[in-house]
């Protein structure tokens, strides 16, 4: 039909076909005629990273070559055949490997230790027997940016310890706001928390960097059973009333919210009475805590007749030309390895029973976990 008869929106709209698909069509059609229209393959003319031929071709003579060589000394070889022409790159050269099967992944053969029931979770009787921390849900302030109120509570008196406003909830940022409290106010005995990051993982009893820190202080470490919220409902109830006067609206600027925050905070611990405290302020209740801040890292130690192995980034220890993962909550820090019988060693930090490391295994500790419901005995030190 000529363009005499019909318009081109006339054409797409009797047929069901966009303007698009249509002129696409009739591009075709002038360039190559009715032979045109006929249907293509489903091919890409051009693969972005895929290898040319050639390259293809070196990489699998220089693989016969040297079958036990890794992608990275492949691809330097590679680069002395370049001639003026780019060469693939390490990540291409990697993927082929990949592909082709050539890449041997060092499969981490995982078995779970001991199941551990929760112990009962501790009732403060003085201050700074038991801190609770969490962190209220997060908002944003006037100007955009994100606030993360990290609150520490202490359960005897109600003291609110900390209203840090952080602008994430990454294990480095929390350590550094528990520095500064622990420097301002001295050490609980316990510290309560749910099982989230980042105070809690799937690890080794349920541990990360932040709380293996605390557990290396001496700090006894509880975690509420998970989706139970209800086990910390005197800490929700003060997130809801903080909330509610503090961040409904928020306040225009992150500057401006600290400011209001810690207001509202002073006058939760100096004006506001309690109930449980017989009307009293908790200002009146609470104590700073005798137990102070250690100025200088602490280094653990371990019986003589026990081995000990330092922990890498990757979580990993080296014994006897192996190398176990133990978790990278542990990293930098110190572990000791008690033999218990043959092939079997356990695997401490600071009082605390990790794992078992059985000789029979791939290259990972059994854990000790905990159980997902029900509270029996604490689990016990690996001393006791």
């Amino acid at each position: 039909m000529s363009r005499e008869q019909i318009n081109v929106s006339e054409l797409c709209r009797q047929h069901g076909i966009s303007r698009k698909t249509a002129y696409k069509w009739k591009a075709r059609f002038e360039k190559g005629g009715t032979p045109a229209l006929e249907d293509r393959p489903p091919i890409a003319r051009r693969v972005p990273g895929r290898m040319w031929s050639r390259w293809a071709a070196r990489l699998r003579g220089l693989h016969r070559e040297h079958p036990r060589w890794g992608p990275k000394k492949i691809w330097a070889l590679l680069k002395g055949f370049r001639n003026g022409v780019k060469t693939p790159s390490v990540s291409t050269v990697k993927r082929c490997f990949e592909r082709w099967s050539w890449s041997r992944k060092r499969v981490r053969r995982f078995r779970h230790g001991a199941s551990l029931s929760r112990g009962k979770l501790t009732k403060a009787k003085r201050p700074n027997e038991v801190w609770t921390a969490d962190f209220k849900g997060w908002f944003r302030t006037g100007d955009g940016r994100r606030v993360d109120p990290l609150t520490i509570r202490d359960q005897y008196s109600r003291y609110i310890v900390a209203i840090h406003l952080q602008t994430g909830q990454t294990v480095a940022m929390t350590l550094a706001a528990m520095r500064e409290i622990f420097g301002q106010h001295g050490l609980p005995e316990c510290i309560q928390t749910d099982n989230g990051g980042p105070f809690g993982s799937t690890g080794c009893l349920g541990l990360t960097r932040l709380s293996a820190w605390w557990v290396k202080l001496g700090i006894r470490v509880e975690f509420i059973d998970p989706g139970h919220p209800e086990q910390n409902g005197a800490h929700e109830q003060m997130h809801r009333v903080l909330k509610a006067e503090t961040a409904q609206p928020p306040a225009p600027s992150l500057r401006a919210q600290r400011v209001r925050t810690q207001k509202w905070r002073r006058e939760y611990n100096e004006q506001r009475p309690h109930e449980g405290l017989d009307y009293q302020m908790p200002e009146a209740v609470y104590r700073v805590s005798r137990q102070k801040l250690p100025k200088k890292e602490l280094e653990l130690s371990y019986p003589r007749q026990w081995k000990s192995r330092w922990v890498k980034a990757s979580g990993e220890i080296c014994l006897e030309g192996r190398r176990w993962f133990v978790g990278e909550a542990f990293a930098g820090q110190q572990v000791g390895l008690e033999r218990v019988r043959v092939g079997v060693m356990q695997v401490h930090f600071a009082k605390m029973l990790l794992g078992e490391m059985h000789s029979a295994d791939g290259g990972s500790i059994r854990p000790r976990t905990y159980t997902r419901s029900g509270r029996g005995e604490r689990p016990r030190s690996g001393r006791d």
